[in-house]
């Protein structure tokens, strides 16, 4: 059916469409996330008690010491297990970060697309926006030295990965809901380019803010045009 509706109107309309969707229930299977690893295949239960305590393990590490600090010996040790267990796993560290980047990911898109409320469905989209916004800024601040490795290995890769994909979708969805005239889709890439990996790193490491300080910059840029 055609439609005399300007392009940026039948974005934010689609966007509004797919935000239904998404509260009926998304298959978060179909989505695809960053370009770093398979879906993990089918496993036996050890096999995936063992994986999870591996990622576990090398996400403290990470936290607390930083990505330069995970060694295969390292993860077997925080991981109570036998170093042949971690290689046999993941081959070496450059995989495991990968990999830990990766479930990373799987979790947060998880939590903004089928959890609780405000971040999940159930909530409506004023509350939802700076809700996803403040678990992004959790997110890049948790990994951020492996997400800025990622950016500058692939610069352009980041608008073109599953994962900037899926959170561009649910941020167009979003805006849509709450901006039904406005060009949504555009808003949406406006809106997460703060949350560039180089420009996170370098506003908490090298500029020492803190993720409340980002979190209240974010909000006050919301509201400039409220």
């Amino acid at each position: 059916m055609s439609t005399n509706e300007p392009q940026h109107v039948q974005d934010a309309q689609g966007a509004r469409r797919a935000g239904h969707a998404e509260d009926a229930g998304r298959d978060l299977q179909a989505i695809p996330l960053l370009p770093t690893t398979d879906r993990p295949a089918p496993e036996r239960a050890d096999a995936a008690r063992n994986r999870r305590k591996i990622l576990d393990a090398a996400a403290r590490i990470v936290a607390e010491q930083g990505p330069e600090a995970v060694t295969m010996n390292a993860v077997a040790h925080a991981g109570c297990m036998g170093v042949g267990t971690v290689y046999r796993r993941f081959g070496d560290v450059s995989q495991l970060l990968w990999a830990l980047l990766d479930d990373r990911e799987r979790q947060f898109q998880e939590a903004y697309m089928g959890g609780p409320p405000p971040l999940g469905p159930g909530a409506p989209a004023e509350e939802r926006l700076p809700a996803f916004l403040d678990a992004l800024v959790d997110r890049i601040i948790e990994q951020r030295e492996i997400l800025l490795a990622a950016q500058s290995a692939a610069p352009k890769a980041r608008y073109t990965s599953g994962a900037y994909l899926a959170m561009h979708a649910h941020v167009s969805m979003l805006l849509g809901r709450l901006r039904p005239e406005a060009n949504a889709p555009l808003l949406a890439h406006l809106l997460l380019a703060p949350f560039s990996p180089s420009l996170m790193h370098h506003l908490s490491v090298e500029r020492e803010l803190s993720a409340a300080e980002l979190k209240a910059g974010v909000e006050a840029l919301l509201s400039l045009r409220s």
